[in-house]
């Protein structure tokens, strides 16, 4: 049998969070969580190309809504290049009040187009002025750079002209203002990323209503507005220990409120993907609160219908908490099996994954504690006449991890395997399942014949004297041993 070697944790687990300095450099903290790049958000669902027109089945409203701004008669600015340093602040923060005027993107896209095109440029010289320059970020900027405006009404998520928007189906809506709205991202990106940015001075205005109002934009449907967001929050996490505990708090509260009423936002993958970074961090022990966001958001976030959009962030999330705590296992396992779907197929596919994953990283002794009812239904996916379910679950007897598991406690997982196997070897319609059957048995048979012959005699017994289940034993040896 394959040596019982568990696979690798991966090395994130053992590195330390850094937090930079007031002068920029890094500083390695063993009190601070860690924080560490989550896995990139899969937007395959996605397909859209920049200019392109998309063309969706039903009206719906297109963007978002900005109280435009009356006087939006924009004059261009001498260049920040071609004035004296000493009045390039004082420059800098005019240029940044025009960027605070809103334009109409979506009634009448064609007005104001030279003073538009005078605020990107502005956006754009001042992204590359703070990219490039060294002491740019003083305090008196502070207030003038957070006042621009990246808060907004977000549209309604349905609409009585229109059809609501599904994540898995639909294509998403574009941000009509995303010319200037991603230089704003960008700039206030490259804002937090200074080496002059200092979080004692910033902490006055990132604040829990700023919080509070940059989560509110993760509904957005544009997924490009919601990758700057996902990696805006993570560097405010990173670096303002004192918010930690609220950004936590209100991602609970956006996931109660997925989970329990509205069961639509758009934004839950990418918050996901920033809790696999934060969970990578959490010190040990793992405090109740942690062990209770497992058990009451994550696992309940497997029940939404809508589980496809955001199952890979969600199964690396529970795979993290496992590998820091192999205790939580049994309560997880039990957890996934309570939520088992019953008549959806490709949401069971997901579930067999995410299952063989946590397999992939359990503790040999929270193995014997899952292993009747894991294998009671890993039985009824090979029963599946839904060939890729019984396909996926017999895959696990390729794993080799999950392999020596089994043959130390062959005993009690042979039984509760055995009928559906036998029974399935001739009876399911697709003979690629009769061939991983096959290979199924012979290992069982390898591992412990007599265990093997026992549970063949006691099936024999259960269903009673017939001749034709005698031959088809026999047949099926044969099987097995020219597989």
């Amino acid at each position: 049998m394959p040596n019982k070697v568990k696979k690798e944790k991966e090395s994130a687990k053992q590195a330390k969070s850094c937090t930079k300095s007031s002068s920029g450099k890094e500083v390695t903290s063993e009190t601070s969580e860690e924080i560490s790049a989550p896995p990139p958000t899969l937007l395959s669902k996605i397909r859209y190309s920049p200019g392109v027109p998309l063309v969706k089945k039903e009206c719906r409203h297109s963007s978002s809504r900005f109280s435009l701004t009356k006087n939006r008669e924009l004059h261009k600015l001498p260049s920040l290049k071609d004035v004296p340093p000493a009045d390039r602040e004082e420059l800098f923060v005019q240029k940044l009040r025009q960027c605070c005027v809103l334009f109409d993107f979506i009634s009448d896209p064609l007005s104001d187009l030279k003073y538009k095109e005078v605020k990107r440029a502005g956006l754009n010289e001042m992204l590359d002025y703070i990219t490039h320059s060294k002491e740019v970020v003083t305090e008196s900027i502070y207030p003038e750079a957070f006042s621009i405006n990246l808060f907004r009404t977000l549209p309604p998520s349905s609409n009585p002209t229109g059809a609501e928007f599904d994540p898995e189906e639909d294509e998403p809506t574009l941000e009509a203002a995303w010319p200037h709205l991603q230089l704003v991202y960008e700039f206030f990106l490259r804002f937090l990323e200074s080496p002059d940015f200092q979080p004692n001075i910033a902490k006055k205005y990132i604040d829990q209503k700023f919080v509070l109002l940059l989560l509110e934009l993760f509904d957005s449907e544009d997924p490009r507005e919601r990758d700057f967001l996902k990696t805006i929050l993570h560097r405010i996490y990173g670096k303002f220990l004192g918010l930690r505990a609220i950004i936590r708090r209100h991602i609970n509260n956006i996931f109660y409120r997925f989970i329990y009423e509205t069961e639509h936002h758009n934004g839950i993958a990418e918050l996901l993907e920033i809790l696999g970074s934060i969970i990578n961090g959490f010190a040990l022990p793992l405090k109740e609160e942690h062990k209770m966001f497992l058990i009451r958001v994550l696992l309940p976030l497997h029940k939404v219908k809508s589980l496809s959009v955001y199952h890979p962030q969600l199964a690396y999330c529970v795979v993290q908490f496992l590998e820091k705590d192999s205790s939580l296992t049994e309560p997880v396992i039990l957890g996934l099996l309570r939520f088992w779907p019953k008549t959806h197929s490709p949401k069971e596919l997901m579930f067999l994954n995410e299952l063989e994953e946590i397999l992939d990283v359990i503790e040999p002794s929270e193995f014997i504690k899952v292993q009747e009812p894991l294998f009671t239904q890993l039985s009824k996916c090979v029963s599946s006449p839904h060939f890729q379910v019984a396909e996926r679950a017999l895959y696990y007897w390729n794993n080799e991890y999950i392999m020596s598991l089994i043959s130390d406690n062959a005993a009690k997982i042979l039984p509760v395997m055995f009928p559906s196997l036998y029974r399935n070897s001739k009876s399911h319609w697709n003979k690629t399942i009769h061939g991983l059957i096959y290979n199924a048995l012979k290992l069982f048979m390898e591992m412990n014949q007599k265990l093997f012959d026992d549970c063949t005699q006691q099936y024999k017994s259960s269903v009673g004297p017939d001749l034709q289940l005698i031959k088809s034993f026999y047949w099926l040896k044969i099987c097995i041993n020219n597989y």
